[in-house]
């Protein structure tokens, strides 16, 4: 039986205060929490968009350098998973239950509400939509996950270091890691793995709610919600039981299937023409406006920079909030493999699948939308269901997407599970089911008290507020891995 350490009692009190908190005074913890986000919005907004962007030119440097030949384990050492079941199960914790509710909102939000720069309506803003979108989607998000996922597959394989977030610096701090500063470092990783888990699980249950809300009249509200987090828990502790090379293994390859079936039907069946001339016109844009949206924050335009606050930095704040999270469990399936098939797997391929998605189903709402659907009248999470309306079979669909939404909703926090039990038994590749259990019952209730005390925006403020902190430390992740690296070649490649 592996002990819990004090990372697991201190995190735990932490999450179990703040729940309290929430529950006993939502207005004090809303207006507390809004101030904190808009305040690291407002004067750290430059920080989120310049980490990330160097975060991007870190892997691309590591795809062409000779480090790229590295293999995350020892010397020929095969990987423990196929290379499709490996990118399902990095996919669908990285980033499922995002595309689904995203995948129609966005693009239709940045068309016919508040595109950044274009007129609402316009051919413009129709461009604006689906580019922007990729570029929240794209390769700066999977590289904040790819940099931490391979730093601790490199110290955990390779070196055979706990998969611990402290351990990875310990080139940088040496012992300092094994004592109490170590340990701070880890309750920040397993404290933003909670928000950013929790985070996502509530907008798993507004959108579920949202759904069956749009299509049999049940209302969409907390009490609701609470009910689908509740129902959701037991699956996905059930499958917790079952362990990663089974319940979430089985859980992300049914997740690829039935979203490859949805993509397949909205692309064959909507505007099949108008979605793939979309798809290639945007790749191209894109790749042209990247340096340029990398660095965006219009100082002089105040609502073009708003919209910069309520969308760019949202995304990177939620993807760095995820990335202990993700990146730990990436790191643990992805024995065996080398630094450039590594980076080239998680950044690459993701980031063309998240293309295909959002060309499919932002360009079919896009669609519906001028053809008098009301998609852009509706919440984001009943955005996607009135897209299906405009569609043969909307009702098998409808059902279609809610289960997606509850199999993503299940193995990402089946996986979060997994890794805050790793976080808090000292890097146990195989934590115990207690631990699990305790940290699954944590997550749930977090989400529950975010909608509790403010829906999605409660969300989207605890997110932005835990990133900040996590970032610095992956920031100190990067150079101490060039740091193990250098000591790499010296030892290994003369």
């Amino acid at each position: 039986m592996k002990k819990v350490t004090i990372v697991f009692w201190i995190t735990l009190a932490i999450t179990v205060g703040l729940s309290a908190w929430g529950v006993i005074t939502p207005n004090s913890f809303e207006d507390i929490s809004a101030a904190v986000m808009s305040y690291i919005s407002t004067y750290f907004g430059w920080y989120y968009l310049l980490v990330v962007t160097l975060f991007v030119l870190f892997c691309a440097y590591l795809i062409f350098s000779p480090y790229g030949k590295i293999r995350l384990g020892k010397a020929g050492e095969k990987p423990e998973f196929s290379y499709s079941s490996w990118l399902s199960m990095l996919f669908s914790a990285g980033m499922g239950i995002g595309l689904v509710f995203y995948g129609v909102a966005s693009p239709v939000t940045h068309y016919a509400i508040h595109p950044p720069t274009a007129e609402p309506g316009t051919t413009a803003a129709v461009k604006d939509a689906l580019r922007v979108t990729f570029f929240h989607y794209g390769i700066h998000a999977w590289a904040i996950y790819a940099v931490i996922a391979l730093v601790l597959s490199y110290f955990m394989f390779r070196q055979e270091k706990p998969g611990l977030v402290s351990a990875s610096l310990e080139p940088l701090f040496g012992d300092k890691m094994k004592g109490s500063f170590g340990k701070v470092i880890d309750i920040i990783a397993v404290f933003a793995t909670i928000v950013g888990v929790a985070t996502t699980l509530g907008f798993g249950a507004t959108q579920v709610n949202g759904g069956i809300s749009y299509l049999f009249a049940v209302p969409n509200t907390f009490w609701v919600q609470l009910v689908i987090i509740v129902v959701v828990t037991v699956l996905f502790m059930m499958s917790m039981y079952t362990g990663l090379s089974k319940g979430i293994q089985y859980l992300s390859n049914a997740n690829m299937g039935l979203g490859a079936l949805l993509f397949l039907f909205i692309l064959i069946l909507g505007p099949t023409l108008y979605i793939i001339n979309s798809f290639m016109d945007t790749v191209g844009e894109y790749i042209q406006q990247l340096p340029r949206e990398s660095f965006r924050l219009a100082p002089n335009d105040a609502d073009e920079r708003q919209w910069v606050m309520d969308w760019t930095i949202f995304f990177w704040s939620w993807w760095i909030a995820w990335a202990p999270f993700v990146g730990i469990f990436i790191a643990r399936v992805s024995k065996g493999r080398t630094i450039r098939e590594f980076i080239s797997g998680v950044l690459i391929v993701p980031t063309v699948v998240s293309f295909l998605w959002f060309s499919a189903f932002g360009m079919a709402g896009i669609d519906a939308q001028n053809n008098g659907a009301n998609v852009a009248g509706l919440p984001k999470e009943q955005a996607l269901f009135a897209m299906f309306d405009y569609f043969p079979l909307s009702m098998v669909l409808s059902i279609l997407g809610i289960l997606l939404i509850s199999t993503f909703f299940i193995t990402s926090a089946d996986s979060a599970t997994f890794v805050l039990g790793m976080q808090t038994t000292n890097g146990s590749m195989s934590p115990p089911t207690s631990v699990k259990f305790t940290w699954g019952l944590a997550q749930s209730t977090i989400a529950a008290v975010l909608l509790y005390t403010g829906g999605l925006q409660a969300l989207q403020n605890a997110l932005i507020s835990a990133a900040l902190p996590f970032s610095l430390i992956m920031v100190l992740m990067v150079v101490s891995f060039s740091k193990a690296l250098k000591q790499d070649k010296e030892k290994n490649w003369k």
